[in-house]
């Protein structure tokens, strides 16, 4: 029996091909037709159309020049699609990482945030190939509320200076307190005209959104902007006035600067990179999937977001990785498959071409604009306040990480967030353990015909049953091994029903050998009835066997046992 059940298992165990082939080979395999292009083409046109100010605007608050975006974009883009484990992905510059982008330019220079892009995709590849994607959907969800909502505050924070036209003192601080001290010191050089500007991009983002939710309202918003202050000549900065327009193409491939010394320095940012890379892009792929009722491929897409961020350095991009607004775009217009994403890159590429002169004229406030509409997006209010008001538990992980990622450190954010949901998760589980005493030996075969009941077995004073019910493992060692400790108080047998236990690790394998050593040493004879192979394989591991104790497969053929059938 527990041979063909290892037999299944090892046959359903998915192969390499099955997990890093990517999604857009299995959509050309299950038949691609003309109907099915169109779809991509029309969705594919429509996510570039988002993505070409969000591209920009991403590039800019990370500290960066705007067609680093659009590289991101067009190079990154194509190959997470192209390559990736989820239908729908749509890849490009996050929001999530304008805060590390800009931390590690200010720190190394672009040079520095290439070198540490690619070593990033690196360690993507590896994280994807050792198949430790499927470990990533192990953050909690309080965890990732918190970030998502201290990197909307952050970012926001960032875009003070561009939607009010401040004049800082000097460079802007990084840390959010300083940050918001140096704002409120220039207050007084308040820009009414960068500041009409931004009102009107946000006031027209959201009136689409209500009223005409089909439009495009970002790009019409921007293209609003910029016409009113080319016509009214309003004294407000653009991306011809700081960055002398976008180039009309791509830049060709190249290395940055590498030494030893270099890769060690960016190494810690390279690590920040990869970590927010993978959950970012997988829980995109996840939302996407509850959209659609698909199932992505993690490692693949993990694979995939590797070899994108390495091309996306070596055209001068940014890191690249899913975006959960551009997928859900995606989505909802139609796509059919990964050939929507490659469409979005290249109409992305083609507008560049085309239209890169017409960049000139957008106002920074216009795209900080667009980037306060993402924050306000991003900050997931009403799940917000519901893990604020439903647990004790999930509010401290939820404000230990918000409140962490904004005053101290992304990673760090995510790091104590992480392991106070653990800590939440092991109390929760300790708890669900239930000991029972004295049970009558009888009770689980009521329900079998064949057996009568006898009084004689329920009513044994010689003979103790303890059932365990719940994950037994070292949260709960101490409960039961308390309980346990009892044992050759007064009876003579004593049987373990472990029938009900679903997990068993090896400090409880400790807990119950301690307990048989006890019972043996005061004549106690301990069975142990309705183990799972797994956990009758632990245990003999742990040295409890014969002759310390004896295993049965039920409580009744434990009975049995004791009276020498």
């Amino acid at each position: 029996m527990d041979q063909a059940r290892q037999t299944v298992q090892h046959s359903a165990r998915p192969t390499f091909s099955e997990l890093f082939t990517p999604k857009l080979v299995t959509v050309w395999r299950e038949g691609y037709t003309l109907e099915h292009f169109k779809a991509d083409a029309i969705a594919g046109l429509t996510v570039a159309i988002v993505a070409l100010p969000l591209s920009m605007a991403i590039a800019i608050a990370s500290g960066v020049t705007p067609e680093r975006g659009l590289y991101t974009s067009i190079v990154g883009g194509f190959i997470i699609s192209a390559l990736g484990g989820s239908r729908f992905q749509i890849g490009g510059p996050a929001g999530a990482f304008i805060v590390l982008v800009a931390a590690t330019v200010a720190r190394v220079g672009v040079d520095g945030l290439l070198l540490a892009t690619m070593m990033a995709g690196v360690f993507l590849l590896a994280i994807g190939y050792l198949r430790l994607g499927t470990y990533i959907k192990f953050i909690p969800y309080p965890v990732t509320v918190g970030f998502t909502a201290g990197i909307a505050v952050i970012i926001f924070s960032g875009q003070v200076v561009e939607l009010f036209g401040l004049k800082l003192a000097g460079k802007e601080p990084g840390p959010l307190v300083p940050k918001l001290m140096a704002i409120g010191q220039a207050a007084g050089t308040i820009n009414l005209a960068a500041t009409f500007v931004a009102m009107l991009t946000i006031l027209t983002i959201a009136g689409l959104k209500r009223w005409r939710p089909t439009w495009p309202a970002m790009l019409i918003a921007i293209g609003l902007a910029s016409l009113v202050v080319a016509l009214f000549s309003l004294p407000a900065e653009t991306i011809g006035t700081r960055f002398g327009g976008i180039p009309r193409s791509l830049q060709m491939p190249g290395l940055p600067p590498v030494s030893l010394d270099r890769l060690i320095d960016v190494l810690p940012d390279a690590i920040a990179f990869a970590l927010l890379g993978a959950i970012e892009s997988l829980l995109s792929a996840v939302v996407a999937d509850g959209m659609t009722g698909r199932r992505h491929r993690s490692n693949c897409e993990l694979v995939a977001q590797g070899f994108a961020n390495i091309a996306s350095a070596l055209f001068g991009g940014i890191c690249a990785t899913g975006t959960i607004a551009r997928t859900a775009t995606n989505v909802r217009a139609g796509a059919h498959g990964p050939v929507s994403g490659m469409v979005h890159s290249a109409i992305l590429l083609a507008l560049m071409l085309v239209a890169a002169p017409l960049a000139s004229y957008i106002p920074l406030a216009a795209l900080a604009g667009v980037l306060a509409v993402v924050c306000w997006n991003m900050f997931e209010k009403q799940a917000f306040a519901t893990l604020l008001r439903t647990s004790r538990g999930d509010a401290l992980v939820l404000m230990a990480t918000f409140l962490l990622v904004i005053f101290r450190d992304l990673t760090e954010g995510i790091v104590v967030g992480f392991v106070l949901g653990s800590v939440l998760f092991i109390d929760r589980m300790a708890k669900s353990i239930a000991v029972e005493a004295d049970l009558p030996l009888i009770q689980e075969d009521v329900a079998d015909s064949t057996n009568a009941y006898d009084s004689s077995e329920a009513t044994d004073t010689d003979t103790v049953v303890y059932r365990i019910s719940g994950a037994f493992f070292f949260g709960a060692a101490s409960t039961v091994g308390t309980v346990l400790d009892r044992i050759a108080d007064q009876r003579r047998n004593f049987i373990l029903d472990c029938s009900a236990v679903p997990f068993f690790d090896s400090t409880a394998a400790n807990v119950i050998e301690g307990a048989a050593h006890k019972a043996r040493r005061a004549g106690v004879r301990f069975i142990i009835a309705g183990a799972s192979p797994q956990i009758r394989r632990m245990l003999i591991n742990h040295g409890v066997k014969r002759p310390l104790v004896a295993y049965a497969a039920s409580i009744r053929d434990a009975r049995a046992l004791l009276n020498g059938k």
